[in-house]
């Protein structure tokens, strides 16, 4: 009896140890690790300065930061911002030139920022210029002087030269605006648009009165506060008289939008240009720390 017994148990432990072994092996099976996800492209350099730039930008526009690591990139991104701004208001077109051209990533952070900026603006006077646009002539040759991210260029059939201090679309004429490389009289319509921003703008002036052709039109969009002599700003009349002393007439002048000012100057066809002209000061568009 105990032999048989014994004999059963052992059978029962077999049969045991067995089983678990299936076990063992059924999960094992059911365990197996998923297939690798194919490798994505690496992004360009240019496009990571723009995800990166972009991040920041989103982070201050669309919902609130809530990390902590979030909340230093959105301060860090505007403080990038607010110094970079400063910095083009306060230096001429070469130094802001040449600072860009040695760190060009910090383009990208400055019209990040800018867009952030714009976007709190009910009306954009590129949008204006625009719709001005294709409502004249579209064989017209446009030269845009500060073009950002070329929306004019994108947006209207003429022919548009894109002019900014640095860019990776290769479109874009890179360089200081008081010397672009266009033909003298080669353009029908020349474009600042919030873009006088250096200390020597009557330079960029010059330049579109140099590359425009007899009758050519010369519109100006910019900030309602560096034109209002209220706040510390020029007078707009004397700012528009020292343009028509470069060899101008002025159209017309739209100061509906509590934004922004906006000129539409002629060139006349023959016109002698006044030696030393008495440039209003333009007060730097400077925001406040927050």
């Amino acid at each position: 009896m105990e032999t048989q017994q014994e004999s059963t148990a052992g059978g029962r432990k077999r049969r045991r140890r067995g089983g678990a072994g299936k076990r063992q092996k059924a999960s094992s099976s059911s365990q197996q690790a998923p297939p690798l996800a194919a490798p994505s492209e690496a992004p360009s350099q240019p496009e990571k300065r723009r995800r990166k730039a972009g991040e920041a930008a989103a982070i201050s526009k669309g919902r609130k930061p809530t990390s902590l690591l979030e909340k230093m990139r959105a301060r860090l991104a505007g403080g990038h911002f607010r110094m970079l701004n400063e910095k083009l208001y306060t230096c001429s077109g070469q130094d802001a030139f040449d600072y860009f051209k040695s760190e060009p990533k910090l383009f990208d952070v400055y019209h990040a920022g800018y867009q952030e900026q714009m976007s709190q603006w009910p009306e954009k006077p590129v949008n204006v210029i625009i719709n001005w646009l294709k409502s004249h002539n579209k064989s017209w040759t446009v030269a845009d002087f500060g073009c950002g991210n070329a929306a004019v260029a994108k947006n209207v059939k003429n022919k548009v030269f894109s002019i900014d201090l640095v860019s990776d679309d290769p479109s874009v004429i890179s360089c200081d605006m008081a010397h672009t490389p266009l033909e003298p009289s080669s353009v029908d319509v020349a474009i600042f648009c919030l873009s006088l921003m250096g200390t020597n703008f009557p330079s960029y002036l010059q330049e579109a009165n140099r590359v425009l052709k007899p009758s050519g039109w010369l519109l100006i969009a910019e900030v309602r506060s560096r034109l209002d002599p209220n706040t510390g700003g020029a007078d707009p009349d004397k700012f528009a008289e020292a343009i028509s002393q470069l060899g101008f007439s002025l159209v017309s002048k739209d100061m509906n939008n509590k934004m922004f000012v906006l000129f539409y100057f002629k060139k006349k066809e023959k016109s002698k240009v006044v030696e030393n002209i008495d440039w209003p000061q333009l007060k730097p568009c400077l925001y406040k720390r927050r």
